[in-house]
């Protein structure tokens, strides 16, 4: 199968998602009000609250959501096959992530900014607060644990990575303070900052950073000496101002996308690469883990992740300047990760047999080798579509690392910053005063956890956060996606409109992350680490469990609600935010 074909149909799909689905979600389940004042004007403070233009708000939300998973799970999953893979892919954007992100956005609004977590609270029950910040906290953990692991081992892989991502931090930080003194537009300061990015790119190919001396002398290995050096970094940058780093530096990362998007399509449309892997894996030794469920928990990001709703309500709500700019933020969003992720199959199917000379069938021996193999493989297959457009192969490599470890930081310097509010709020519920209003204590919590995880040792000789919690963290992913649905579904029940598309996507993640958690106790039970995971298995599982519970009792309770007054003569349409003649698509706001 030509990989260019494929590229265009899927692309095409992600069209037609936008131009139709997302306006139906616009329109019929949230309803958006160009009129509406959002929690950005309304409880503006220069520092979380700061009311922002849609596009450089879409770069932040895109790249705080598109981490590594959206590259590695991909890469992974092709071990089934590339058509299980893709079909996910495709249908998980448009239908469960375009309503999932674009939900947990709209919703948030509505409700000054509140986390997913929070608003558990005011449209379930009570308990369901503490019960959903609780889920969220392990999410967060094994976010930030499993991408500093990521982050390490191509820093370690791919040492000219290095000086353009240090780099990076004080161009954004300059750009940031230039745009918000002069109040600049962000595009053109940006695209100089994606210009001098690539200068740094060059630089690093040349002068590879490695610190396999200080490793050696402080008695650590060096990828655990950039674990350390990644924690360290994002303690400081997730108490600092969004428009000092983080908005300026997504920004930039979002060119990076279109770049790297670009380069695979024209790399694979001028060199005429093919899919090799096959279309369904049937030759897999036994032992392997199931096409059901792990499919559905192996690609998070990339299909849907349920750590989009917590960058929706937590960093993202609080940036829209417009009700109406959501569609295009958080849809578009998921949309932007789908693709990354078809980038990555392409990547692993068509363009890393090329760059090794290797037999796809030797690279995808079995889930291990490809979960050992993913992020290599998918920096080399991009290198390779490079190389098809006359750019140096080992340059192009340095090239696909810093694409992977920028979204990978950014994502961890928002998975930071949300598990400190996330912090905070807990310790407030549990009477923790001190600890509740220390910015430095919360997030001194924030990262020393996910940092004992990524430290762990292992017999995995990917780490304990990455080979072990690999798949605990895509089932915990995929989880806190179900159960942001379901506040959605409830949210838009009260609302006397249709759930339907919350409650589809809802039904299916919940069955497929709770079948995979009772699966993973069994198999945890036998790993050296039993005491960490099982426990941990077992607490999000029942959480979850208890979750649902109290989302099917309000649902039923609202439904109960409804026939009530359908009987008493009550038309049941009426809505606290209903429509107006404004516009609620968000076409043609600027």
């Amino acid at each position: 199968m030509p990989a260019v074909v494929v590229a265009v149909a899927v692309m095409a799909l992600f069209a037609l998602g936008y131009i139709y689905y997302s306006r139906y979600l616009a329109r019929k389940v949230y309803a958006l009000d160009a009129d509406f004042v959002t929690p950005a004007h309304e409880l503006a403070d220069g520092v979380d609250y700061v009311p922002t233009n849609k596009h450089v708000l879409f770069g932040h939300h895109f790249t705080s959501v598109a981490g590594a998973a959206p590259i590695v799970g991909p890469a992974i999953a092709v071990v089934w096959g590339w058509v299980p893979a893709l079909l996910w892919i495709v249908l998980g954007t448009i239908f469960a992530a375009g309503a999932h992100d674009f939900g947990a956005l709209a919703v948030s609004v509505r409700h000054k900014a509140k986390n997913i977590g929070t608003l558990a609270s005011e449209v379930i029950s009570k308990r369901s607060r503490i019960l959903f910040l609780l889920i969220i906290f392990f999410l967060l953990t094994l976010v930030n644990a499993v991408f500093a692991v990521v982050i390490g081992n191509l820093f370690v892989a791919f040492p000219g990575a290095v000086v353009p991502i240090f780099l990076e931090i004080p161009l954004a930080i300059g750009i940031g303070q230039f745009i918000y003194r002069t109040r600049s537009p962000a595009l053109v300061p940006s695209i100089i900052g994606v210009i001098t990015l690539y200068f740094f790119i060059w630089v690093g190919d040349n002068v590879p950073i490695e610190i396999d001396g200080l490793a050696s002398a402080i008695g650590m290995e060096p990828r655990n000496v950039w674990v350390v050096i990644m924690f360290a970094y994002t303690f400081i940058a997730c108490r600092l101002p969004v428009w000092l780093l983080l908005q300026p530096r997504d920004y930039i990362n979002s060119h990076q996308l279109f770049i790297a998007l670009g380069v695979t399509f024209l790399g694979v449309l001028i060199g005429l690469d093919r899919i090799v892997a096959p279309a369904f894996n049937t030759e897999l030794p036994e032992g392997q883990p199931s096409i059901f469920p792990f499919l559905f928990i192996t690609i998070a990001c990339g299909a849907i992740s349920g750590f989009h709703s917590l960058v929706s309500s937590g960093t993202t709500s609080k940036q829209l300047a417009k009700e109406t700019d959501a569609r295009y933020v958080a849809y578009m969003g998921s949309l932007g990760e789908g693709s990354l992720a078809l980038a990555s199959v392409l990547a692993v199917s068509a363009g890393v047999t090329a760059a090794l000379n290797e037999e796809w069938g030797v690279l995808y021996a079995d889930y291990a080798t490809a979960s050992e193999g993913a992020v290599g493989n998918f920096v080399n297959g991009i290198a390779h579509f490079a190389s098809n457009l006359g750019v140096e192969f080992q340059l192009a490599t340095t090239f696909a690392a810093v694409v992977v470890v920028s979204f990978a930081a950014t994502t961890m310097d928002t998975g930071v910053r949300l598990q400190r509010y996330v912090v905070q709020e807990i310790a407030q519920i549990a009477g923790w005063t001190r600890l509740a209003r220390s910015l430095l204590g919360a997030t001194a919590v924030a990262v020393a956890i996910p940092l004992a995880l990524a430290l762990m040792p292992s017999g995995d000789q990917n780490g304990f956060a990455f080979g072990t919690l690999w798949r605990l963290f895509g089932t915990t992913n995929q989880l806190t996606g179900g159960l942001a649905l379901a506040v959605i579904a409830v949210w838009v029940t009260q609302k006397r409109r249709n759930p339907l598309a919350a409650v589809i996507p809802m039904a299916f993640l919940l069955v497929m992350t709770v079948w995979a958690l009772i699966v993973q106790v069994q198999e945890f039970a036998e790993a050296d680490e039993w005491w960490v995971l099982v426990p941990l298995d077992l607490v999000i599982l029942v959480l979850s469990l208890w979750l649902v519970f109290e989302a099917a009792v309000r649902t039923r309770t609202l439904v109960r609600e409804r026939r009530e007054e359908a009987l008493a003569g009550g038309d049941g349409s009426a809505s606290s935010d209903a429509e107006t003649g404004a516009d609620t698509t968000g076409d043609g706001q600027q």
